[in-house]
């Protein structure tokens, strides 16, 4: 962890040319990348076909944004400057989960498990625990606390001062989002399929939120830690006050741009959803259709005459869960 005192002044290039290392983010990212890789490879030799490219793109950049943002020059000035604090929590909690849950890795590792191994992952996912952590509420609750809770308790200052609390900063809010943005996009399997125009609904909710955030920071009246950077007597750069007014522009500004993909993912995967219950409806119809013309030519075939639909008979998509809402069943 670099020491506060002995950086220098920042500057824009610095998020290109200085580096930092954090062990544990780079450990994990090299495990999760090599774990993915080779869960590609082994659902193409399956006989599963060519895994989407876009998935494969997705995670790796997840992970290359989450070494990226612990490593480079936001991991040089995170304990020096609110903002690059700031910044650097906008992009742990949302933009790198939204990427790593967009490759749809427990899709992928489904599909590399052996059936025994696939059993006790689709156990594990509609146990108890992964329906409440799944739940539309609890799942935005954490995403949308943890922001308050660590400027307005003394946990800011533990990341600041602690290197094990550092570590966690840049490791739980990846953990978090994830278990926000995994059942939203709900590319992988979950608990419990909820709408997904849910996931719309709420996405404007976790707006308002890091808007009231933003308001607070701005214009509350409370510097953050600023005993602590007062202590750091910078010579350069913005003082507490002017940091974290900066940083608190940042932090509605960021939410709001990385929450825009989002919404656009949620809009798309609606559209494709419709689609494709609108193309297996036409296909149930059209072959309903085709079987009670078979079955009334046999019947006239065979003297009986024609007949229509017999008593009793209820179209199968009037009992399906998820298709019977639309057509009043």
């Amino acid at each position: 962890m670099t020491d506060p005192a002995a950086v220098a002044p920042w500057h824009w290039s610095a998020l290109a040319d200085s580096w930092t290392p954090e062990p544990v983010v780079l450990a994990l990212c090299a495990a999760l990348a090599a774990g993915y890789l080779v869960g590609a490879r082994r659902h193409r030799a399956g006989g599963g076909g060519r895994w989407p490219w876009y998935r494969t793109m997705a995670f790796l950049g997840g992970l290359a944004v989450w070494g990226w943002t612990t490593c480079s020059g936001l991991g040089v000035y995170e304990r020096v400057l609110f903002t690059d604090r700031a910044v650097q929590l906008v992009l742990l909690l949302m933009l790198v989960p939204m990427l790593l849950a967009l490759g749809a890795p427990v899709s992928l590792l489904a599909a590399a498990l052996p059936e025994a191994g696939r059993g006790r992952l689709r156990a594990a996912l509609s146990g108890r625990v992964s329906r409440v952590l799944m739940f539309p509420l609890v799942s935005t609750v954490l995403l949308v606390a943890p922001p308050w809770l660590l400027y307005f308790t003394p946990c800011y200052g533990h990341t600041l001062t602690s290197p094990v609390w550092n570590t966690g900063f840049h490791l739980v809010p990846v953990l978090l989002g994830l278990l926000y943005f995994w059942p939203r996009l709900q590319l992988d399997p979950v608990a419990h399929a909820y709408p997904l125009l849910i996931g719309v609904v709420i996405t404007f909710v976790e707006v308002v939120f890091d808007a009231a955030l933003a308001l607070v920071l701005l214009y509350g009246g409370h510097v953050v830690a600023e005993p602590y950077y007062t202590a750091l007597a910078r010579s350069w750069g913005p003082g507490p006050a002017r940091d974290q007014f900066i940083g608190g522009n940042a932090i509605w500004i960021l939410g709001d741009l990385v929450g825009l993909p989002f919404l656009c993912a949620l809009v798309r995967r609606m559209v494709v959803t419709g689609r494709a219950e609108t193309a297996a409806v036409d296909a149930a119809l059209d072959a309903a259709e085709q079987a009670r013309a078979a079955r009334a030519g046999a019947e006239e075939s065979a003297g009986a005459g024609g007949v229509g639909e017999a008593d009793g008979e209820r179209p199968w998509w009037l009992d399906d869960p998820t298709l019977r809402h639309r057509y009043g069943g």
